[in-house]
């Protein structure tokens, strides 16, 4: 008897993942445990293994596609055996095709609640690309998602139920990242799908920039001090802190006493964040990753280093859990080391706010009686949710950022 191989459910919000690489191929003897190919869900790339002892018979789902969550991968079975041509469709398949677009049942009769996060319907990736595909209109689709967000299996239930009616066009969808064909190809053009981490990424930055409406506030800090700081306990103590790590225990302690930036809009509430989890973007070569430290506030200086290194190091080698890039409330994106000046960082959502950090630069300064010395200074690059934080509100803030890095004793005591 063969068995199907679907792909894995890794997380509560998880819908779909992306085939990376087969290890094994078609043929090939498996042995229940072992890994027969690799799976991007989310931001992490996974391993599936086998759970039965046998042949892989038949890959059903190629590499680089995406496959709902329990959508067929492959069958394992005895050599030899026949198998189905099934495709790679998730365990409650689509229905038929039609010959017109069908659309949801009028919400007039029993209308169902609009589950709205943010200002908008909750509804994940798949289900908004299924809807728009199918031309199911999910303005009054009740959820059965975690916190009342519409899946695919919503989706495809409605245009099930719905009768077949003849309408000029499917519902109208958010515009998608890029259109497929919309650029005119020249000689020595590469076209690569957009998928695994780099679709992720697409998705959630060009959604953040569609509902938030963000402001961007610059502030230059004199680091002189801290430089030095720095320098000098890590000769004392024959430790190596980095900048980063007095810059993240610092945005910390002024998070600590300035909780009102700790905030996330969900519909009509507002919800006021209990934890100071700084999320840490970190550049990987096919995308970016936040890892989150958690009460980063009740660290010390010598924990924060050590655990922000961790997770850098088992960022860039895949090696992070689910839980350890998710729970942020607020963001840090440190491009100093790269030279940039000044940028505006796009809020990782549902946070209200992300603290660019940019390059330390010697200048020349001129002190009240015309002396003149060499100080080093840097800007850090504030972007905020307007609709829950103001100019005001958020200029405190990064005043106390100031405060503290200008006197690097302060953010010890």
């Amino acid at each position: 008897m063969a068995f199907e191989v679907k792909m894995p459910q890794l997380g509560l919000t998880m819908e779909e993942g992306t085939v990376t690489r087969w290890v094994k191929q078609e043929g090939d003897a498996v042995k229940a445990g072992d890994v027969i190919l690799e799976i991007t869900t989310d931001k992490l790339t996974s391993e599936v293994e086998s759970e039965h002892d046998g042949t892989l018979l038949k890959i059903v789902a190629q590499e680089g596609e995406d496959i709902p969550v329990k959508g067929l991968l492959a069958y394992i079975g005895e050599a030899g055996e026949e198998v189905g041509g099934a495709e790679a469709t998730p365990e409650a398949a689509a229905p038929a095709a039609v010959e017109a677009p069908v659309v949801a049942a009028p919400a007039a009769a029993t209308p169902a609640p609009v589950v709205t996060a943010n200002g908008r319907i909750r509804i994940s990736p798949l289900a908004r690309k299924t809807a728009a595909k199918m031309g199911v209109d999910y303005a009054n689709i009740k959820g059965t998602g975690p916190a009342g967000r519409i899946v695919q299996k919503d989706i495809l239930a409605a245009a099930e139920n719905a009768p077949v009616a003849a309408v000029a066009a499917p519902a109208a969808a958010p515009a998608p990242v890029a259109t497929a064909g919309s650029v005119d190809l020249m000689e020595g053009d590469e076209v690569e799908k957009l998928s695994g981490m780099r679709k992720v990424v697409a998705e959630r930055m060009s959604q953040s920039r569609r509902e938030i409406p963000s402001v961007t506030q610059n502030v230059k800090i004199d680091v002189t001090d801290l430089m030095k700081f720095r320098k000098k306990i890590n000769a004392d103590l024959g430790v190596k802190y980095s900048v980063n790590d007095f810059i993240l225990k610092a945005v910390a302690k002024a998070l600590k006493n300035n909780k009102h930036i700790l905030v996330t809009l969900d519909g009509d509430k507002i919800i006021k964040r209990a934890h100071v989890n700084i999320g840490m973007a970190v550049a990987l070569d096919d995308g970016l990753i936040v890892p989150v430290l958690k009460d980063i506030d009740k660290m010390s200086l010598e924990e924060v280093s050590a655990t922000a290194k961790d997770l850098a190091e088992r960022a860039r080698t895949n090696k992070l859990n689910m839980d350890e890039y998710k729970g942020s409330t607020f963001s840090i994106s440190n491009l100093g080391m790269f030279g940039v000046e000044t940028f505006d960082p796009i809020i990782n959502q549902p946070d209200s706010g992300i603290l660019g950090v940019c390059a330390a630069q010697d200048e020349l300064v001129m002190d009240d009686e015309g002396n003149i010395s060499k100080r080093q200074f840097m800007r850090i690059s504030f972007t905020f949710d307007h609709r829950l934080i103001d100019g005001a509100t958020a200029a405190k803030f990064e005043l106390a950022v100031k405060e503290l890095l200008e006197n690097p004793m302060k953010i010890l005591l």
